[in-house]
């Protein structure tokens, strides 16, 4: 992994600088939306942590389990050894969401509710923490100008293409926040496009294939996909957690997508420079 600088002999990484610089970006979208909805932002700030603390726990043993598990077999000890990569983000987003709906039912709030509220934030620190990703794509079977030069071969930078479409998916969730129809229809897009974005980027990466092109990664995104279709389905024809807020008024105001559409670009255009400062 790319050290920054060292603490008292402590090496920093550029992965572990940009998932914090991740986790605050995406904590202070969803502390504006929890005020917007009305919500509880301490219950917010409960659900954040102890499903980080979950989601990292469950992304090892997904890498383990579909990725790696022989060679971990082989060397058991290097399960504890997180600190050299190997996480998956559908098992880190599954641990994430099954310590949420633990949370909600004790607590007896409205998931769905919460779950929309914290949804721009999670795709927004997912683009973040990927700008500082070492794991490269495929090597170029044609010279791109934006490739990655890694011993000798030029790269697929697939981190690059992932942080670009999970801010494209947070600037179409952030627009679209204030006009749900019912609640969990943002956390359900949110589901959708962030499998969407993965297949994409698979194809450009180095993975378990379970046939052909079609991936271990590509597999789960489906399931993904199939169970939030499911679900929408649940909720739209049982009619639960429908939002009965009164909905805002969705009139464009084209000062607005100006801004926000300024705004995603500079997101863009920082992300960019420091991936290639970083990486080059």
């Amino acid at each position: 992994m790319k050290i920054l600088f060292y603490v008292f002999s402590i090496p920093i990484h550029f992965f572990g600088v940009m998932i914090a610089l991740g986790i605050l970006g995406g904590l202070a979208v969803a502390y504006f939306e929890v005020k917007r909805k009305n919500l509880n932002v301490d219950k917010m700030l409960d659900i954040v942590i102890y499903s980080t603390i979950s989601a990292v726990v469950t992304a090892r043993l997904f890498y383990i389990l579909f990725y790696d598990l022989s060679n971990y077999m082989n060397n058991p000890l290097d399960i504890f050894k997180i600190y050299e990569g190997g996480l998956s983000i559908h098992g880190g987003l599954l641990g994430a969401f099954a310590f949420a709906v633990f949370y909600v039912r004790k607590h007896k709030l409205n998931f769905f509710k919460y779950a929309d509220a914290l949804a721009p934030g999670i795709i927004l620190g997912q683009g973040i923490g990927r700008v500082g990703c070492d794991v490269f794509g495929k090597v170029m079977s044609t010279s791109y100008a934006w490739g990655i030069e890694r011993q000798g071969q030029l790269l697929h930078p697939a981190q690059v293409y992932e942080f670009l479409l999970d801010y494209l998916v947070f600037f179409f969730l952030w627009r679209k926040r204030k006009s749900v129809k019912y609640d969990g229809q943002l956390f359900i897009w949110y589901i959708i496009l962030f499998s969407i974005n993965r297949s994409v980027v698979e194809l450009f990466r180095y993975n378990p294939s379970v046939a052909g092109w079609f991936s271990i990664s590509h597999l789960l995104s489906v399931l993904f996909i199939a169970g939030a279709i499911i679900v929408m389905f649940v909720i739209r024809k049982k009619k639960i957690d429908i939002n009965e807020a009164k909905i805002e008024d969705t009139s464009v105001h084209r000062m607005d997508w100006v801004k926000d559409i300024l705004l995603t670009l500079v997101l863009v255009t920082v992300s960019l420079l420091v991936f290639y400062m970083i990486q080059s």
